[in-house]
């Protein structure tokens, strides 16, 4: 008996016929050299975490170049560098993989042994205070994880925690972002920094006072600034007598000129002495900033993300 086929049964068929048998060629094994290149961007440092020699992953990588038809990594120095291609597929890659990974029997993250790569953002001025605890404690637990700081988040920060080339951010600023997840830390008392031989060091004691002096501030244009909420109005910012990028230079300012500046007073304990700078109490509503541990929620399965976590809060909650 002859049969008949409709339009979209022949276009389902044709659908099944070319996509299914092309996913069945597909070496996935490929996919995890993939994830392991684009967490390291460093050919031999990949092949040390898989187990593989360095020909072996070279191999590997060509031919994912030729398997999703694109470059995908383009010499930098003595690394690699990703193209914009390979940062598009990494995040659904790694979801992927990990899904597969804390489904099979028995999946656990073993911090002793495992050498896997975390990327974290510690935000100014915090860096200074936590990178080398963070480093030293993790290196304790965890003597092979590798770990990646940065102190400043880029203006496409949902892009970057989604495509995982950022895991953590610690910094004074919640994220109040879709699929976002923040834990306060504890909170720094502030105060009101000026060199020893300020003019007016000992009538700075009100707002109004405080606000008529020329301030060395954190960039105002930069994401999630320090120096923001207490620069929030107009008047405010007119204070403003210069601009810097990190509160350790504007410090360096400070003791040099009769600016004025609002930091933490761990900071400003940190550098009082070198320096010759002076702290005093901030008598302003806001004189205390509250530090939060941001992550996104696409983590939350992953063990190592959950035991990176665990250990982040222990460390900076001490």
């Amino acid at each position: 008996m002859e049969t008949h086929m409709s339009e979209e049964q022949v276009s389902y068929s044709n659908t099944s016929e070319n996509v299914m048998p092309h996913l069945r060629m597909v070496d996935l094994n490929l996919l995890t050299v993939f994830d392991a290149v684009m967490q390291l961007q460093n050919i031999t440092r990949a092949a040390q975490m898989l187990g593989m020699s360095q020909p072996a992953v070279s191999n590997a990588v060509a031919r994912l170049k030729v398997m999703f038809g694109d470059e995908l990594f383009v010499r930098r120095g003595r690394g690699i560098q990703p193209t914009s291609r390979a940062w598009s597929l990494f995040g659904s890659v790694r979801q992927a993989l990990k899904l597969i990974q804390d489904e099979l029997p028995g999946a656990l993250f073993d911090p002793q042994s495992s050498d896997r790569a975390f990327n974290l953002c510690v935000s100014s001025p915090l860096d200074n205070l936590l990178t080398s605890i963070i480093f030293n404690q993790i290196q304790k637990a965890a003597p092979h994880v590798n770990l990646f700081f940065t102190s400043s988040l880029e203006q496409d920060i949902d892009d970057s925690v989604h495509c995982q080339k950022l895991g953590f951010v610690i910094g004074y600023d919640e994220f109040f972002r879709h699929d976002f997840t923040n834990i306060p830390l504890f909170s720094d008392e502030m105060v009101l920094v000026c060199n020893n031989h300020h003019p007016r060091i000992n009538n700075l004691k009100r707002e109004r006072d405080i606000y008529r002096e020329q301030h060395a501030v954190v960039a105002l244009d930069r994401f999630a600034s320090f120096s923001m909420p207490w620069y929030d109005t107009s008047e405010k910012r007119a204070a403003v007598a210069c601009q810097s990028m990190a509160l350790t230079s504007a410090l360096n300012v400070v003791s040099q000129t009769d600016l004025v500046a609002i930091v933490p007073r761990w900071l400003a304990d940190n550098f009082s002495e070198s320096l010759g700078i002076k702290a005093l109490p901030l008598p302003l509503r806001v004189n205390q900033r509250t530090a939060y541990l941001a992550w996104s929620e696409t983590l939350e399965r992953d063990k190592g993300y959950q035991w990176m976590k665990d250990t982040l809060v222990s460390i900076c909650q001490r």
